[in-house]
């Protein structure tokens, strides 16, 4: 396979999909051959918009199911931006079509779902990834490499994170991320995800010796059949130091993150992802630093190079264990901090069990 691209099969027409369109365009080692949608004309006009936005030299196929899509023979990988809610069994058909994964986070809608899904696709030998962007642009390894230095931060003290927007009054009415069916963790799952990756990434991916989390604000759009956490704190204990995060949908924009430490710190305000047209930044002890990294849509962009090297791996051959391993770590102590917010006493610790993945 790695002397043609990857082809890419998007299951829905999601909103979210106009960003991984262009970074698949972007990539250079892939293009999207087919849009499936319920609604076949959904799926055209789907194409159509964006082929005026970023042509592929053959238009993507549009399709009227997402059993077609999985059933295609000239579909390598198929990105799936479904709820969480209806996640689990489409990630498990596809992986058994032998078509590798790439889907959007939270990943499951509880744990042992994760498993099933993660599970099915190394029974059938294919890649799974969750859409954690800036886990793929250089800037993350240019600040991996500054907090192993052992001088530009010392010996790890402290990771606060926010992620946050506010939403109006039409998203708190009718948006899928109020809906405890389709979105279950609500703010927790759709912002506090990145927040828990940016810490577990600090840590070098260990996990935290307990949790604990607090449910500030709550709702539900009208449909909804329960409440969903709308803002959420939440704190991470490790030996020696801890990892505090809050993520929100009434709160102004942020996305930021400080990693201190015994000599000094790294921050910056834009983690999740540059806006369109900026340079990824950071700043070391007040200093600003820029990096190759841009905002998306661009050959640079976080997106584009999480689908280039989705495509680099499909293209190899080999199945890297590591994506799986850190989506299954995220969604465990996501649900950890979740079960101490719901505990009758909030805000309980609960201790994390240290350990990897059940194979």
């Amino acid at each position: 396979m790695a002397d043609r691209p990857v082809r890419w099969g998007f299951l829905s027409t999601a909103r979210i999909g106009t960003r991984v369109w262009h970074a698949v365009h972007h990539s250079g080692n892939g293009v999207v051959a087919a849009v499936a949608s319920r609604d076949k004309a959904k799926a055209e006009a789907f194409i159509r918009e964006h082929q005026q936005q970023a042509a592929f030299a053959e238009a993507p196929r549009a399709l009227g199911s997402y059993e077609e899509l999985l059933a295609d023979p000239n579909v390598d990988a198929v990105y799936i931006p479904l709820p969480t809610g209806l996640r689990r069994d489409w990630v498990i058909a596809a992986a058994r079509a032998g078509k590798h994964v790439a889907c959007e986070k939270p990943t499951a809608d509880s744990l042992p779902s994760l498993e099933a899904m993660i599970a099915a696709c190394e029974q059938a030998g294919v890649q799974f990834m969750d859409g954690v962007m800036f886990m793929h642009g250089p800037r993350l390894k240019t600040i991996r490499a500054l907090l192993d230095d052992g001088k530009t931060v010392g010996d790890l003290r402290r990771v606060t994170s926010q992620f946050a927007f506010h939403g109006d009054d039409k998203f708190f009415a009718g948006d899928i991320r109020m809906d405890s069916a389709l979105e279950p963790f609500g703010s927790l799952g759709d912002l506090g995800w990145y927040d828990i990756r940016v810490s577990l990434f600090a840590a070098k991916w260990e996990l935290p010796q307990a949790v604990s989390g607090r449910i500030l604000r709550a709702g539900r759009r009208p449909a909804s059949p329960g409440d969903v956490p709308v803002s959420f704190s939440g704190e991470l204990l490790y030996d020696g130091w801890s990892a505090g995060f809050y993520c929100s949908f009434a709160t102004t924009f942020h996305q930021w993150v400080h990693i201190e430490g015994t000599r000094g710190g790294v921050y910056w305000d834009d983690f999740v992802g540059p806006q369109r047209g900026d340079v990824a930044r950071y700043w070391i002890h007040r200093e600003e630093k820029l990096t190759e990294e841009t905002g998306d849509p661009s050959p640079q962009g976080q997106a584009t190079w999480l689908y280039r090297n989705f495509a680099t791996l499909v293209q190899s051959g080999k199945r890297e264990s590591f994506w799986p391993e850190i989506s299954w770590k995220t969604q465990y102590v996501m649900e950890a901090c979740l079960r101490s917010a719901r505990h009758a006493a909030p805000g309980t610790l609960i201790p994390i069990e240290r350990r990897g993945r059940k194979q």
